[in-house]
């Protein structure tokens, strides 16, 4: 079972990352959409409509879950394990979007497999946590195969259209999800983040033809994930897309001056997203 994980305590350097395909899920949900404060970029192929559409942002809630499954774990459990996961959807009000699978490169912190979950609302992550199936999903399905788990939530903003809030249409079908963890120090919360964050977002905004949509913000989830402040998922178009984007100059000369100065710490994963099917488990 591959993993890619970059866990870096300072100093540490430029993450630079082969990509090696996993079995993965890619897929939507359903759920009501609410107004927010905060920043967030959002990057595709862009016309007047789309323009347009930037100017007006939506409210979201991202949910990352990071599992250690067991060494052990068969190809069937493993399957059973995300098929459960990522079916959970159907049960749940308020989600709007899920992709899941295998991280993919060298294992590091025993992290194997990622969960991405989209919400309406800070109330609607709430009930997951609260979710009978979802519960029961985990209690039976997840928890017997695993040894470990990270979740981390935050808020943001996404593009004020349909298809790029609930992540539906061709251009979600494929690609790769990259998800970045960061713990800032202390002492920089505040501008020096702010500033930092800005700067990630004006440099995937110039890479439309790479990037997808890409959301950020800070970590509100204090039970199972206090070591990291921030957190960061982009979409990429695809393996070459991502390949392209980590290894380009301004994304180095970004990761140098503005964020590994004022980083503690960053963990940083990426798995590849195939459709896949709709049978509810």
């Amino acid at each position: 079972m591959g993993v890619l994980l970059l866990s870096l305590t300072m100093p540490h350097s430029f993450p630079v990352y082969p990509v090696i395909s996993s079995t993965v899920y890619g897929g939507h949900g359903n759920g009501i959409m609410g107004r927010n404060r905060f920043t967030v970029f959002s990057c595709a192929n862009g016309n007047r409509q789309r323009e347009r559409n930037l100017l007006r942002r939506r409210e979201v809630v991202e949910h990352i879950c990071l599992l250690k499954a067991n060494k052990n774990i068969s190809e069937d459990e493993e399957k059973e394990m995300l098929d459960y996961l990522y079916t959970s959807q159907y049960q749940m009000r308020g989600m709007v979007a899920i992709s899941l699978g295998q991280i993919s490169g060298e294992a590091n912190e025993d992290y194997t497999h990622a969960v991405f979950m989209r919400f309406g609302s800070k109330e609607d992550l709430a009930k997951l946590y609260e979710n009978p199936p979802y519960l029961q999903v985990m209690k039976k399905h997840v928890l017997p195969y695993c040894h470990g788990l990270m979740n981390v939530d935050y808020e943001s903003e996404v593009e004020d259209d349909i298809l790029h809030i609930f992540r539906k249409g061709e251009e979600y079908n494929y690609g790769v999800e990259f998800v970045l963890l960061i713990a800032f120090v202390e002492a920089a919360i505040g501008e020096a983040v702010e500033d930092a964050l800005m700067s990630l977002q004006e440099l995937t905004e110039e890479h439309p033809s790479l990037i997808l949509q890409c959301t950020r913000g800070s970590n509100f989830n204090g039970k199972t994930s206090e070591e990291y402040t921030h957190g960061a998922v982009m979409r990429f178009r695809s393996s070459e897309a991502f390949e392209i984007f980590l290894s380009s100059s301004r994304y180095r000369d970004v990761w140098e001056s503005k964020l590994q100065p004022i980083a503690r710490k960053t963990l940083a994963i990426h798995f590849c997203v195939d459709p896949v099917g709709t049978e509810i488990m």
